[in-house]
C-alpha cells in the first residue's frame, strides 16, 4: 500500500513537469500494484492508460512490458484468448528491442494459456524456448522453468 501512495503522488508530478515516459512507468507501476493487490479492473484501467503514453514516447520496451501486463490481468480474469493477443503482440516487440530475459516472460505466460487451454504441444514448445532464454541470459528461473518444462512433458506424455 506505501507504494501505492508513493506512485499516486509522484503521477501528477510526473505530469506537472511533462515527464511523458516517467508518467508512462508510473501509470504501469500503479496498475502493477492493483493487479498485485487482485484489482485487476483497476490494473486494466492504468496498464490501457500506459499503453498510449508508452507508444507515443517511443518506449518499444516498455511497450512490450505493459502490454505483457495487460495479457496477465486478462488471464487473471479468465479471458486466455485476449491475454494471447496481448502477448502475441508483445513478444515480437520483446525480439525487436532485445528483451531476450522479457522475451522468456511473455513466452512463460504464453506457454501457460496453451496449458489452460489443453493444448501441451504449444505448452512444451513455447517452455522449451523460455528454458533457452534463460539459459542464454543466465535468468535466476532457469532451474523452476526447467522444472515446469520436465512436468507438462510428462503430462503431454501421460496424454498418449
Amino acid at each position: 500500500m506505501q507504494a501505492l501512495r508513493y506512485f499516486e503522488t509522484a503521477l501528477p508530478v510526473r505530469r506537472e513537469v511533462g515527464d511523458r515516459a516517467g508518467e508512462a512507468t508510473t501509470l504501469n507501476n500503479i496498475g502493477g500494484v492493483h493487479n498485485g493487490l487482485g484489482d485487476r479492473v483497476q490494473a486494466l484501467r492504468y496498464f490501457e492508460t500506459a499503453l498510449p503514453v508508452r507508444r507515443e514516447v517511443g518506449d518499444r520496451a516498455g511497450e512490450a512490458t505493459t502490454l505483457n501486463n495487460i495479457g496477465s490481468v486478462h488471464n487473471g480474469l479468465g479471458d486466455r484468448v485476449q491475454a494471447l493477443r496481448y502477448y502475441e503482440t508483445a513478444l515480437p516487440i520483446r525480439r525487436e528491442v532485445g528483451d531476450r530475459a522479457g522475451e522468456a516472460v511473455t513466452r512463460f505466460n504464453m506457454a501457460m494459456v496453451y496449458r489452460a487451454q489443453g493444448d501441451l504441444v504449444r505448452a512444451v514448445g513455447e517452455l522449451e524456448q523460455v528454458v533457452e532464454l534463460d539459459r542464454q541470459v543466465g535468468h535466476p528461473d532457469l532451474a523452476s522453468d526447467t522444472a515446469v518444462l520436465d512436468r507438462l512433458r510428462l503430462e503431454h506424455d501421460g496424454q498418449k
